[in-house]
């Protein structure tokens, strides 16, 4: 009894013993200052920033994608699955209790059984417990880690969500960009149709020469080839969406034309402030929290474990006697079991638990220097977008002015038909590129809410139709 006691005293004493290194933030060289800031930049970031560009068909499109994307569903089930982890690490700290009931019939040999019934029946029922005491704090570091994965899978869901609203206002907006495409490419065609169709009647009657009239069907056939080069994109683009929306490959709906799509403001934020508003970034700090933890649980192996059993049931030959006084029986104990050699195993894992925590902190790092990439290359993006798309509004400007005075100059005989041909394949082509710099602009300004991240998710998740029930499974893993 007296050892028991010395045991119990020596096991608190030992009890508030962790091995391991506690976790700290590793120290990060933030930029002081982004390579571009917008004077117009506002404090937009935590809002439901696809509602500025003030289309409800988009609007539409990313509360089905947000209820309805499989890759989202995925990363949801397995923050259930890392909420079980956790549930399954956090119970080595406590105690298991178990019950047992047993019933058989024996026989045994003829001469061995002079003072029993041959056969002879046996009822048996117990309750018994288990504990190993968690002195070198294995047990809190392996559920320090379990905790740490939970919450990277979070942010991995986060993440999921981020990419994905992001993803879908992108493919509208160059959806829409391609359906203007179509459109000039159509009227385009339509409009050297009509061209070509008077120069065949010129033609037969010997006023232009059969020159202008091919050089007349090779301006038709160029804006005609456009159409289904494009029309394939537009396909494309559609049935990209649908995935995204979780839905088999169909047409989208259409709101608003990219002409009438409003931009949305460019959000305002610090380098510094990435640490906590990028998922991504979230993600691998918690990777590294168990990482370290992992480091804990693996010195600790070097360590004696203790473990504590007790029982207590009845024991009887007869099912009536099963729970009488005189059936009572009981036992408890402690065990000690301390490594003396594994032949390096042990070494082995702290060494693999050694690695992978500077992997994860190099990893770590990384990330956030990528981050910050991002963030100035959105930026920089986004403003020589605008500064590229107003250089080729005013060129189209230009060039339409020169495709009617080249026309005017030909209707009066002043020019052939050539320098009116050129004028408006340069219309034509500076057109479809304008369109296209317009729909980068808008697709440049969804990639800096995506890569400045934000309170937005949370405004996102709230949309998900999984959100209540996976706030009621936490609190169950809690």
């Amino acid at each position: 009894m007296r050892k028991v006691i010395l045991l119990s005293i020596l096991t608190l004493v030992l009890a508030g013993c962790r091995l391991g290194p506690d976790y700290r933030r590793p120290a990060v060289e933030t930029p002081q200052f982004w390579r571009y800031e917008a004077e117009e930049a506002q404090d937009v970031a935590n809002t439901s920033w696809w509602k500025q560009f003030d289309d409800p068909v988009l609007n539409e499109l990313i509360l089905t994608a947000l209820r309805e994307n499989r890759d989202l569903k995925i990363a949801a089930a397995r923050v259930n699955e890392y909420q079980g982890r956790l549930m399954i690490a956090r119970s080595d700290l406590f105690p298991h209790a178990s019950a047992s009931g047993e019933g058989s019939v024996n026989r045994v040999q003829e001469k061995l059984s002079s003072f029993t019934a041959n056969p002879y029946h046996k009822y048996q029922a117990a309750f018994g417990s288990s504990w190993e005491l968690d002195i070198w704090g294995r047990y809190r570091k392996a559920t320090e880690a379990a905790r740490a994965d939970l919450l990277a899978t979070e942010e991995g869901r986060r993440g999921v969500i981020l990419s994905l609203c992001s993803s879908v206002a992108a493919g509208y907006v160059n959806l829409r960009d391609l359906d203007n495409q179509l459109l000039i490419a159509k009227g385009t065609a339509e409009s050297n149709g009509k061209t070509l169709d008077l120069f065949r009647i010129r033609a037969a009657g010997g006023v232009i020469s059969n020159l202008e009239l091919s050089q007349v069907k090779s301006q038709y056939f160029l804006a005609l080839a456009r159409i289904p080069a494009i029309e394939k994109l537009i396909g494309q683009q559609e049935n990209a969406l649908c995935l995204l929306m979780g839905k088999n490959p169909g047409v989208i709906a259409r709101g608003k034309t990219i002409d009438e799509l409003k931009l949305p403001s460019v959000p305002r934020g610090l380098p510094s402030d990435l640490l906590e508003r990028r998922p991504d970034i979230r993600q691998a700090e918690q990777n590294l929290v168990a990482a370290n933890a992992r480091i804990g649980e693996a010195r600790a192996l070097y360590f004696p474990s203790i473990s504590l059993t007790g029982a207590f049931g009845w024991a009887s030959t007869h099912l009536s006697d099963l729970f009488t006084g005189a059936s009572k029986v009981w036992n408890w104990g402690g065990t000690i079991t301390a490594p003396i050699f594994m032949g390096g195993a042990i070494r082995g894992q702290n060494k693999v638990a050694e690695a992978m925590q500077q992997e994860t902190l190099l990893a770590y790092q990384k990330t956030v220097q990528n981050a910050f990439r991002e963030v100035n290359d959105a930026l920089t993006n986004q403003k020589n977008s605008r500064e590229q798309l107003s250089a080729q509004k005013r060129q189209v400007d230009a060039l339409r002015d020169y495709a009617r005075l080249a026309r005017l100059r030909f209707d009066n005989g002043y020019t052939s038909y050539i320098e009116v041909l050129d004028a408006e394949r340069n219309l034509f082509e500076a057109e479809l590129s304008c369109s296209q710099t317009q729909g980068t602009l808008f697709t440049d300004i969804v990639n800096l809410y995506k890569t400045m991240g934000g309170g937005w998710v949370n405004e996102a998740d709230k949309l998900t139709v999984t959100r209540e029930a996976k706030g009621d499974q936490a609190n169950d893993a809690d």
